[in-house]
């Protein structure tokens, strides 16, 4: 059985586009005709490949043949430039999907990026979750790579090791005064108030358990974006742990303290098909670079 790259394309466009209408634009054909592909492709294979809702997106085996499509599209974006197809003036740009989690988003991950778009016709589609669930990204096949906390290669991926993002248990000075005039000590930090990224984030709960506090005492504000997550702990509406690049400017300058006790640590991994492309082995090392640089700096020595 031989799977037509059309119709593969076809299925991919419709799990990034999110409709079959908005895939039918995407792709310049008619809704119909979207339709009547992902019908040819479904009885070809034997198999569900769509799940039909609002976004749609594919099932386990749907995956697989969204994954070969862009696989697909990268060798062919190789092969054009060895073939010296592309022009300074019409250069063949090909997308790629990289899933990252918020905080590398945030303090490193797009330097590398800008590198890259000077340097190659290339565009980027980011996926933001938690670092604990990006890899699952990669096993749907939506993204290529992935900035993940799983050392464990996902199935077909190959895996290089970034380093830790260290986070600090931070607040304001005004703040340390309502709250924490006598110190961190279990009673006071029960009845602090904390911020918490969504009800995914433990790194809260981790700092509280290793100072004997009982996480479910203090209240919680959850505030589910990275860069207004650091603003809410400038602002004072409690403590929180913030990545080391991201808080050391408020640090040194007073506008944040330190609430001391041991930083904690997060592995953070790069995981990417395991694939021989030129394009994607280059936005690989260049991540890789700057993170291991950044997370080097960050975790000190």
């Amino acid at each position: 059985m031989r799977i037509p790259l059309e119709l593969a394309e076809t299925l991919a466009a419709v799990v990034d586009e999110g409709t079959m209408d908005a895939a039918a634009r995407a792709l310049r054909i008619t809704p119909s005709a979207v339709s009547q592909r992902i019908k040819t492709l479904e009885q070809l294979v034997g198999r569900v490949l769509l799940v039909r809702a609002k976004p749609a997106r594919p099932t386990s085996e749907g995956a697989a043949i969204v994954r070969m499509a862009r696989q697909a599209a990268l060798i062919e974006h190789d092969a054009l430039a060895a073939l010296g197809a592309e022009s300074a003036d019409a250069p063949v740009r090909v997308e790629v999907s990289l899933a990252v989690n918020a905080d590398s988003l945030a303090t490193w991950f797009l330097t590398p990026l800008a590198r890259l778009s000077t340097a190659h016709p290339v565009v980027f589609d980011l996926h933001r979750d938690d670092q604990e669930y990006t890899a699952g990204l990669l096993e749907s096949g939506t993204v290529m790579a992935a900035v993940t906390s799983r050392a464990t290669p996902v199935a077909g991926c190959r895996v290089r090791t970034l380093g830790a993002m260290r986070y600090d248990a931070v607040a304001t000075p005004d703040f340390v005064e309502r709250w924490l005039r006598g110190g961190p000590t279990p009673s006071a930090l029960a009845a602090a108030p904390l911020v918490d990224f969504d009800r995914r984030d433990d790194l809260q709960t981790r700092w509280l358990r290793a100072h004997g506090v009982d996480p479910a005492a203090p209240p919680r504000h959850r505030i589910p974006a990275s860069s207004d997550f650091a603003a809410a702990v400038r602002a004072g509406l409690g403590w929180g742990m913030l990545p080391v690049p991201q808080a050391h400017r408020a640090l040194a300058d007073g506008a944040l303290v330190s609430l001391g006790g041991t930083p904690i640590d997060v592995p953070l991994h790069w995981q990417q098909w395991n694939l021989r492309s030129a394009l994607l082995d280059a936005v690989a090392d260049e991540i890789v670079a700057e993170g291991r640089r950044v997370l080097r700096a960050a975790s000190g020595p």
